[in-house]
């Protein structure tokens, strides 16, 4: 289907997706300061409706053609800081381990510089399908998390395995950009 076949309003409904998502972020956080310790059934039910319109969203934009510069870059914005904040409020809570929450910052942080430095340059690197799946799995992780009591360790697992995907995907997007650079 194309663009053009589109409605306006239709077209701009991946991008009214992530910015749902990106509203989504400090409600997702007032729920979770307020809850019981990091167990919030509300919290979760926001935390997957995020992680269900990052799915949706980007599905509707490759399917429609209507990718756009604003969703390549608010979308992985709304992704990261819904993680992040998930993630910082859940080490807080002493629901998820500090070394979980450094690396996933750290790797965030390093994805964002490095962004900064690319773009000027005309480079971009692409999204690749570990880092989709380990976006996939952190959501599912810490949505779990949010709603098992504390101690439950399978959550734990998934997450790990989640951040071990990111890291392996930020190692990825360096080499690409490094490719890139060389060019």
């Amino acid at each position: 289907m194309s663009a053009r076949a589109l409605s306006a309003p239709r077209a701009q409904l991946p991008n009214a997706l992530t910015i749902l998502r990106l509203a989504l972020v400090p409600v997702f956080a007032v729920l979770l300061i307020r809850s019981d310790n990091g167990h919030s059934v509300a919290a979760a039910i926001v935390f997957g409706i995020a992680g269900v319109t990052d799915q949706v969203d980007g599905y509707l934009a490759r399917r429609w053609h209507v990718e756009s510069r604003f969703g390549a870059v608010a979308d992985p914005l709304a992704d990261r800081l819904m993680i992040d904040v998930a993630v910082l409020l859940l080490w807080w809570d002493g629901r998820l381990p500090l070394f979980g929450l450094v690396v996933i910052l750290g790797r965030d942080l390093v994805l964002l510089t490095g962004a900064k430095v690319l773009q000027p340059r005309g480079l971009e690197v692409k999204v690749n399908f570990i880092g989709k799946a380990a976006t996939w799995i952190l959501y599912a992780s810490i949505f779990f998390v949010l709603l098992t009591p504390a101690g439950t360790r399978w959550p734990l697992v998934c997450f790990w395995i989640g951040v071990v995907l990111a890291v392996v995907a930020g190692l990825q997007y360096a080499l690409d950009a490094r490719r890139e650079l060389r060019r």
